[in-house]
């Protein structure tokens, strides 16, 4: 696979706000693990190798289990992950396949159920964003497996 361009290279302002909403999500209060489970579900729905490899590496390092990292595709059919877990999951899936699909008031009240309205709003801005991030890695062919945590 050869990259297309580096977007962070070549217009690193474009990316500016992005980045401000990484920060505003990291800052939230949101839980570490969970926000890696976000993103690696909607990296997974998206097919986004560069964040697969990135937010798995992230989330073994926020002391995520092996097993719940290679289970999440089929977290309906396991019993490893929170109610909690399970509710932003659900969430996750329905905003990245928001084209196909509305968001129903079910759906929206079952995720209510665990998390605050701040919550609600920030585990948004969280799928927006991996959404944002998998379709710039995906668009510009950033090439998987040289990243590192930090």
């Amino acid at each position: 696979m050869n990259p297309r361009l580096d977007y962070s290279k070549t217009a690193p302002n474009a990316i500016k706000g992005l980045l401000e909403l990484e920060k505003y999500v990291a800052n939230s209060g949101l839980e570490r693990p969970l926000y890696e489970l976000v993103k690696i579900r909607a990296s997974q729905i998206n097919g986004c190798a560069f964040c697969l490899d990135m937010h798995t590496k992230d989330a073994r390092k926020a002391g995520e289990t092996e097993q719940r990292i290679y289970a999440l595709n089929a977290w309906r059919e396991t019993p490893f992950y929170t109610n909690r877990e399970r509710a932003a999951l659900d969430w996750t899936e329905a905003l990245t396949l928001i084209s196909e699909n509305e968001i129903p008031d079910s759906l929206y009240q079952a995720t209510q159920e665990y998390f605050t309205e701040n919550e609600m709003i920030t585990l948004t801005m969280a799928i927006i964003a991996i959404n944002g991030w998998n379709r710039l890695a995906i668009s510009f062919r950033t090439v998987p497996g040289s990243y590192e945590p930090k």
